[in-house]
């Protein structure tokens, strides 16, 4: 028996996985999956065949879930990819107690709304948006998925049809990761050919108030590049003796912040400039000494660019800020000291290092078996995340060469996304320009195809990379490798395939007014998801 195929049927499978506060490393994140292989577990397909439905461990403990459906004899197989895990909710402030709770929450707008902003008013006039935590990001996906996965049970696919859904996309993609040699095991144990990935994240608008509607072909990448400034401390009496942190960072911010020589176009596809995701002293008390160190963590979006022109350019704006905190240090000791005749002052040039050149030089100091040593240490008392667990083990060889400073350390901390498209795949072409004249025909929706999916996505780790370049110059000036977050060329190649997305619609991912259009989403988007993947599956 069908459950989850009408609108209503779906709006209330959706605030059933809303409900959960599946906040990314919450215990609802476990309990979750449990929900969804609870609910897939009572249908007759997967009581008959039990060991198509799976719960795979992380190493962390989460898992994450697949759940196949094999038609016949058949090898042709098409993943549907989700992730289930949400942002956080302190932007909801006052209604953060309903945000998980999206019947309620629409309801409570409905009273308050002229306390909203325009555009948020206009779509609860119109009646047809729900609210709340992750009802676009993205549990309507994963609902429409399992609404796939049930007509699949019911016959209606010529293939086998493969539900992935993960933990962690909203972190480190750990879950994705993880997949990827379940993935590989299921594909030779079950004889399965993967014609390719359907996501089903949600349409990003291009700009406020976007009236257009996309499908994508691809998925943008990411870096997330670190800049640990080590400086030299002093008293505030004495400002010249020492240079401050917060000084180093703040001209790197300079040279960073918006930096239009990031900005990469591809076709009618420009990438944002990198912004600050991180910019702090580490100093943990007040006292009238200088900070001694600090870091800044930048966010860099790219389409086609090699990771190593990308390091290439943030080591350029390192040297400039070098050059720029050097040439103010030695203007403003000249100007205070100018009434001072015969006063020397020391010059302060600072460094620029990459994370792997800081390692070669600690253990050229002090071997190898030491400097692991500090590393094990560290490991086996770890609390913080991975960003600041990264700054940490940098900051632990700064010290151990502490006189070469000050010094700028280029390094990187997890999440990684490689730029993915399938643009120039006849197969994937063919299959969205179908998409598109299904759409426009049955539903007078215009849909217009972009390459790259500008809100991050796990397609990353799955689809034909843009670029060539190795993962060395990353993962080489990683501190986390080896220690929590692995990633290599293999792991990105094994299973690569043809990707394509095709979401529902909403507004405003990752802020308290996110919301989900419903009419098109789960009115028109099934039978849309249902063509598209008869036109995967055609041979």
């Amino acid at each position: 028996m069908k459950q989850w195929q009408t609108k209503e049927e779906l709006v209330d499978l959706l605030c059933s996985l809303v409900e959960y506060p599946s906040i990314t490393g919450s215990e609802a994140e476990i309990a979750l999956v449990e929900y969804l292989y609870h609910q897939l577990s009572e249908r007759t397909y997967f009581q008959s065949n039990p060991e198509h439905l799976k719960l795979h461990p992380l190493k962390d403990g989460r898992r994450l879930l697949t759940g196949l459906v094999k038609k016949g004899n058949t090898s042709d197989t098409i993943i549907l990819l989700s992730h289930f895990d949400v942002v956080g909710v302190d932007d909801f402030g006052s209604k953060k107690n309903l945000s998980f709770h999206p019947k309620a929450l629409t309801a409570d707008y409905h009273r308050y709304r002229d306390e909203l902003p325009d555009s948020v008013q206009s779509d609860l006039e119109d009646g047809e948006w729900l609210f709340g935590r992750g009802v676009m990001d993205m549990k309507a996906g994963l609902s429409l998925h399992m609404s796939m996965l049930e007509k699949a049970m019911d016959g209606e696919f010529e293939g086998n049809i493969l539900l992935l859904t993960v933990p962690d996309e909203e972190a480190n993609s750990l879950g994705m990761l993880s997949a990827l040699p379940a993935l590989q095991q299921m594909k030779e144990q079950e004889n399965l050919t993967f014609r390719a990935c359907l996501n089903g994240e949600p349409m990003f608008s291009q700009y406020p108030g976007d009236p257009h509607n996309y499908v994508y072909s691809g998925s943008i990448g990411k870096v997330l590049p670190g800049f640990f400034c080590y400086g030299k401390e002093t008293h505030v009496g004495e400002p010249f003796a020492g240079l401050n942190a917060n000084l180093m960072v703040s001209y790197l911010a300079q040279e960073l912040e918006l930096n239009e020589a990031f900005i990469e176009t591809v076709g009618e596809e420009t990438t944002p400039p990198p912004v600050s995701l991180m910019q702090r002293d580490l100093k943990e008390e007040y006292s009238v000494q200088t900070p001694q160190a600090a870091v800044a963590m930048y966010n860099v979006l790219y389409l086609k660019q090699s990771v190593k022109d990308i390091n290439e350019k943030l080591l350029r704006a390192a040297d400039r800020a070098s050059e720029h905190i050097t040439s103010h240090y030695n203007s403003k000791a000249k100007a205070f000291h100018k009434e001072k005749a015969g006063i020397v002052f020391p010059e302060m040039n600072v460094r620029v290092l990459m994370y792997e050149e800081l390692v070669e030089e600690a253990v050229s100091r002090f071997g190898r078996r030491e400097v692991e040593r500090r590393e094990n240490l560290l490991m086996n008392q770890r609390e913080k995340g991975d960003r600041e667990f990264s700054t940490l083990l940098v900051h632990e060889l700064a010290s151990l060469c502490k006189d070469l400073a000050p010094m700028i350390v280029l390094f990187y901390s997890p999440p990684f996304y490689p730029a993915v498209s399938s643009k120039q795949d006849p197969y994937i072409e063919e299959t969205l320009n179908n998409v598109m004249k299904f759409t426009k025909k049955h539903y007078k929706v215009e849909l217009e195809e972009i390459e790259f999916f500008p809100g991050l996505s796990d397609l990353s780790f799955i689809g034909p990379t843009t670029s060539q370049t190795t993962l060395g110059t990353l993962m080489d000036n990683m501190p986390l490798k080896g220690k929590g977050y692995d990633l290599t060329e293999g792991m990105l190649q094994t299973l690569q395939m043809p990707i394509l997305n095709v979401g529902p619609r909403g507004k405003d991912p990752h802020q308290w007014t996110e919301r989900l259009e419903l009419s098109y989403s789960f009115e028109y988007l099934p039978h849309i998801l249902t063509d598209t993947i008869h036109h995967l599956l055609r041979k």
